[in-house]
């Protein structure tokens, strides 16, 4: 068009408003020049055009310099120029052009709710939205975004409850908001009442509903949101895909994340992260670094995560030398930066394997601070090798950073009664009780029939409790005649007595749930467990003869990874 007509006040700014849009930096700086050299660098429209071309990009120097020179401020300028100020988080600039503007509409209240709701002054949101004229459906569902990310989830279900209209934005606000906030029950009971209400929902809903059925490892829910996905035509060749592969990695079918993997056309970074991570997670490491090998033959660079996935692999495998290479190979060959995730991976691998003093070297050249899950890392490596200094070590540090980490303290005073030293048992015990460490209560989910099924530690809550107590009898009876003898030192420090710690071991969560399973789910349907703490080492000695003597599979899900337990074994081949 340039070489043969100069573009006027109409064509600039919807050439700057293309640039915007686009993120086209250089070109819009170039038109900006243009419009200088033909003389309409002071024409209103292109001006305005500038302001929001430059507020969007977040160069708010430029976009007020613009704004400054402006002789006649319209509505659009001083709206760009606020919202700009908010979304970079420099409100006292954006309220204080909101003080000096002349006349303001619907979009200038709500960028402000908007822009104080995500800089967490959420009072201050709420002050500016009751003081809206009159309030638009974009102005409700900032408000109800910010109160879910700020945590108060009442407050934006109250204002859900008193909006005069809703749309499928306002939705997706209070769906994604439970599921940010752990309430995934919640989650999907909205996206429930959506669905009877005749409501579509679009990627976000179907994103955030498929969060919430991986936090629960709900995965029937999981199956039916992906026939749903199907039927009505959602593309999974995106992030959709990926949210996929998640779900059901975290729901305890690998084998199902890995045909979506394989049904997918056009296999993005995402994609092959996803199923790397999950499965890692299986304690599948070998599959896992096939197709990390497959990325780098056909030249998709891995992404940071990918590293995190493959590492993650090679530590609940115990691939020392494998997991050694891949660290170095990514920051020689990838350059990438290892984050504290990195190390975090890194040190378990050592850990795991008894490589207690290399791991420790590595804790102490890291270049940032090491964090809980690094040093609890090296306290649980110490006391699986019975290295009670380095376990010391990992301990004493833990406690300066974190002294309400309960397990730290439940690892030591182990190590402390393993090597007979009753007194430091004891010091242990009265740390506990002067700062008021509490160790977490275990609670195992399982589900059957749609329906979750929660148990906590000798829970006696459950409808079938007479049979569900009467199976542990006779998986008792069994366990005996194949051998096995209670593990008493994973009970608290606080029970006396063998019996009384051999009946405490019985009714841990996830054996309840495994009484549950067996009573109520043929052989041939897998009992699928999700455990919010680590698994014991007594507990995960008996499912593996569990799995034996009722010929059942039982996959759980503890807080690190999964167990697959089949014939006698498990997946992760002790090394968790």
């Amino acid at each position: 068009m340039l070489r043969f007509y100069l573009p006027d006040c109409f064509t600039l700014p919807c050439v700057i408003k293309g640039c915007a849009r686009l993120n086209a930096v250089h070109e819009g700086k170039q038109i900006h020049g243009l419009a200088l050299k033909v003389g309409f660098g002071g024409d209103k429209f292109v001006q305005s055009s500038l302001v929001s071309m430059y507020a969007k990009w977040g160069d708010m120097v430029v976009a007020r310099e613009v704004f400054d020179r402006m002789r006649d401020r319209g509505l659009v300028a001083w709206n760009s120029l606020i919202d700009g100020y908010a979304k970079n988080g420099d409100l006292e600039v954006a309220l204080k052009l909101f003080d000096e503007m002349p006349i303001r509409d619907s979009f200038t209240w709500t960028a402000l709710v908007d822009g104080l709701s995500k800089c967490n002054k959420i009072d201050a949101a709420r002050e500016m939205f009751d003081r809206m004229p009159s309030k638009n459906l974009v102005s409700w569902n900032a408000m109800i975004n910010g109160y879910m990310k700020a945590g108060k989830v009442n407050l934006a279900h109250q204002l859900f409850q008193q909006m005069p209209m809703r749309n499928i934005v306002s939705w997706n606000s209070m769906i994604a908001g439970h599921e940010l906030n752990g309430q995934f029950f919640e989650a999907l009971e909205l996206f429930d009442v959506l669905l009877k209400e005749g409501l579509m929902p679009s990627h976000v809903t179907v994103l955030s509903a498929l969060s919430a059925v991986s936090g629960l490892s709900f995965l029937s829910n999981g199956r039916w949101i992906h026939s749903f996905m199907v039927k009505h035509g959602f593309e999974l060749d995106g992030v959709l895909g990926t949210s996929l592969i998640e779900m059901y990695s975290k729901c305890g079918s690998i084998e199902s994340a890995l045909e979506v993997f394989k049904a997918l056309s056009n296999k993005k970074l995402g994609h092959w992260t996803a199923i790397i991570v999950g499965l890692g997670m299986h304690g599948l490491a070998d599959r896992a670094l096939e197709l990390f090998e497959e990325m780098h033959r056909i030249g998709m660079k891995p992404h940071y995560i990918t590293f995190i996935g493959v590492l993650n692999a090679c530590s609940h495998a115990g691939l020392v030398d494998e997991g050694s290479r891949i660290f170095h190979m990514m920051i020689n060959e990838y350059k990438i930066k290892p984050t504290i995730e990195h190390y975090g991976c890194f040190v378990d691998i050592l850990c795991r394997a008894g490589y207690l003093e290399q791991a420790k070297i590595t804790i102490e050249s890291m270049p940032m601070k090491p964090n809980k899950f690094i040093w609890m890392s090296l306290l649980g490596g110490s006391r699986n090798y019975g290295n009670l200094e380095i376990g010391e070590y990992a301990a004493h540090n833990l406690m300066k950073t974190d002294p309400d980490v309960a397990g730290c303290y439940t690892l030591l005073s182990n190590m402390y009664a393993a090597a007979g030293k009753w007194d430091e048992v004891s010091q242990i015990r009265k740390v506990m009780k002067k700062i008021g460490v509490i160790k977490d209560a275990g609670c195992s989910f399982i589900e059957h029939r749609s329906q979750i099924h929660r148990f906590i530690v000798g829970d006696r809550s459950h409808p079938q409790t007479e049979v569900i107590y009467a199976k542990l009898k006779e998986m008792r009876e069994k366990l005996k005649l194949a051998g096995h003898a209670p593990d008493t030192s994973q009970v608290l420090l606080n029970i006396e007595g063998e019996n009384e710690k051999e009946a405490e071991l019985e009714t841990h969560s996830e054996r309840l749930a495994i009484s549950f399973g067996l009573i109520n789910m043929e052989s041939r349907t897998p009992i699928r467990i999700m455990k919010n703490l680590r698994v014991c080492n007594d507990c995960h000695v008996v499912t593996k003869l569990l799995s034996a003597i009722y010929n059942h599979e039982i996959i759980v899900r503890d807080n690190s990874r999964f167990h697959h337990f089949k014939n006698g074994s498990c997946s992760c081949n002790d090394f968790w």
